[in-house]
């Protein structure tokens, strides 16, 4: 089974008129792989929690992008060995794009597609013994740093997204996703549990 571990808890907010945002930084190992969810766009606090974690950029076999916002997507490229996946492809240094076909290789990680934040959306489902299983789902869930997080399902469904770019496809995104998760990673804010 896989194990994860969060290196970044993403924000965003607001600093003397500046706004702020990197996602929510995902470490899963699994079958001897290191695959990194939404690297973000703060390169100091990724490093460093390589770092704390043994490992270095050339360590990491895959990156997966829940979608192309630059605060999740902007270091994708400091992973030299790594494969990128999105929604539907894989992509490698040499040009080559090939379909994964709703798995990462060589693992039981599956990509899910969750469009309505952005038009090419996914989310990750992981199967852990510690936490059951658990959805990285980028962006179908995020809060601003000081927001109250409520993690009840109606309050859920009802969050607002300022970014959304189709409403109904974000409320069948996060219905499919309360399905099946026993803790959601979302794109900013901290881990969570859901309560059946």
């Amino acid at each position: 089974m896989a194990e994860i571990k969060i290196l970044i808890e993403g924000y965003a907010k607001e600093e003397d008129g500046s706004e702020f945002a990197s996602s929510t930084t995902t470490l899963i190992r699994e079958n001897g792989l290191n695959i990194i969810v939404d690297p973000g766009m703060n390169r100091k606090l990724l490093f460093e929690s390589l770092k704390k974690e043994g490992l270095s950029t050339p360590d990491i076999n895959y990156v997966i992008l829940t979608h192309y916002h630059l605060d999740h997507s902007l270091l994708a490229g400091v992973f030299e060995n790594a494969k990128i996946l999105d929604d539907g492809e894989i992509y490698s240094w040499d040009g080559k794009i090939e379909s994964h076909g709703g798995k990462v290789p060589g693992t039981a990680i599956e990509i899910i597609k969750t469009l309505g934040h952005a038009m090419f959306h996914c989310s990750v489902l992981v199967e852990t013994e510690k936490f059951g299983k658990v959805v990285i789902s980028g962006d179908v869930f995020w809060w601003r740093n000081g927001e109250e997080q409520k993690t009840d399902k109606e309050s859920l469904m009802k969050h607002e997204d300022p970014y959304v770019k189709n409403k109904e496809q974000l409320m069948e995104s996060r219905r499919k996703i309360l399905e099946i998760a026993d803790y959601i990673v979302p794109g900013h804010g901290k881990m969570f549990k859901i309560e059946k």
